[in-house]
């Protein structure tokens, strides 16, 4: 099953595939600046939470990397600008934010000892690993997703929440992928995802390039489906889940789950850990980007409407109530959220101290 890997770490500098391009064609890119990273991932070079937290880690990681910096003074000084330069590129995301405050820390855990070359190789090194931990977190998504999904017939998802999201094997699509490899015999209905169509441009292809069965709808088609029982799950993924389970992904999510709750079909996110925004309480406080406006008079530069106002957010909010489970690398929660969210939260946590303590990637620093 081919799974395609939209960024890693070079010699050359951070190659990502360019996914405005696709499906027509693999386009792959090459950064060396963080400023032009930033700049890939507010102009959806890249885009997906968890791929967006990797593409911004590595941003930092170029930033001090080649930071013209003599001392570990200067270096401290330009640090704050390379971190909010990725901050500002997506506000919904909390991938990205979750990223950033890892790079934050591994910089003022080395810098309290280490030489310039040592906080350099140290920020790169953390960025790779965040990599690499994402690629492990999608397989375990994968793995407890896989036991919800039905042992045969149709599947629906939303946007992409696969590999080129993740720069893993993907959540919802991760969970699919892994029924599938188990012998579950699934189609997956793919709404196109309107207005900038990453359903049709990026999950179809995804699928497809996988060996995947799909069928591609309209998004407003997702309703028909439903009510006539052809569809047995839905699996989504999460760019930000507040602490009762409020869950921000991808416009037109929420109207699914409401019309998934209507016909008695079990409504699923994935996503990792860190996507758990506990600070917030509820959905109502999850910030929605706004998204340029010809984004949705406009197909591919093509004028499809005239030159009237035109709103594009790019998320809208399912409430925790219309979510049978949330999927996640430390298990599955299910209502109440904010209980049992909160308990897979402090569980992670824990784990990850005990990893770092133990882990010869990362050694503790010797003070």
């Amino acid at each position: 099953m081919r799974i395609v890997q939209p960024i890693e770490w070079t010699p050359a500098g951070v190659v990502m595939i360019d996914q405005r391009a696709l499906p027509a064609e693999v386009v792959c890119r090459t950064y060396t600046d963080y400023r032009d990273v930033a700049a890939a991932i507010r102009d959806m070079v890249i885009r997906g939470a968890p791929a967006i937290g990797v593409a911004a880690a590595m941003g930092v990681a170029l930033g001090v990397l080649h930071s013209q910096a003599q001392s570990i003074a200067e270096l401290r000084s330009e640090f704050p600008l390379i971190c909010e330069t990725m901050a500002r590129t997506r506000p919904t995301a909390v991938d990205l934010f979750w990223a950033l405050q890892r790079m934050r820390r591994r910089f003022e855990d080395c810098a309290a000892y280490a030489d310039l070359q040592t906080i350099r190789d140290a920020l790169v090194a953390e960025a790779r690993l965040i990599h690499k931990e994402k690629r492990a977190i999608d397989e375990a998504i994968g793995r407890f997703g896989a036991a919800l999904m039905p042992e045969s017939g149709n599947v629906m998802t939303q946007c992409n929440a696969g590999a080129l999201a993740t720069a893993g094997i993907g959540t919802a699509l991760g969970v699919i992928r892994i029924a599938v490899e188990q012998g579950r015999q699934l189609r997956v209905f793919v709404p196109e995802t309107r207005p900038y169509l990453q359903g049709a441009r990026l999950t179809a292809w995804e699928l497809a390039e996988g060996g995947i069965p799909l069928t591609l709808i309209t998004d407003n088609m997702v309703g028909h489906f439903l009510k006539a029982g052809k569809i047995g799950a839905v699996v989504v993924g999460a760019d930000r889940i507040a602490a009762n389970g409020d869950t921000a992904n991808k416009i037109g999510t929420y109207q699914i789950a409401v019309l998934a709750r209507e016909n008695s079909v079990p409504f699923y996110v994935a996503a990792p850990i860190s996507t758990l925004d506990l600070s917030i309480p509820s959905g109502e406080s999850i910030p929605i980007e706004e998204r340029p406006a010809y984004e949705v008079t406009h197909i591919r530069g093509i004028q499809i409407a005239p030159d009237v106002e035109a709103a594009n957010p790019a998320f809208d909010v399912t409430p925790g109530r219309l979510i049978t489970s949330i999927i996640t690398e430390r298990g599955v929660a299910s209502p109440p959220f904010r209980d049992s969210l909160a308990r897979l939260f402090a569980e992670s946590a824990l784990q990850q101290e005990k990893g770092l303590a133990a882990a010869g990637e990362r050694p503790a620093p010797a003070r």
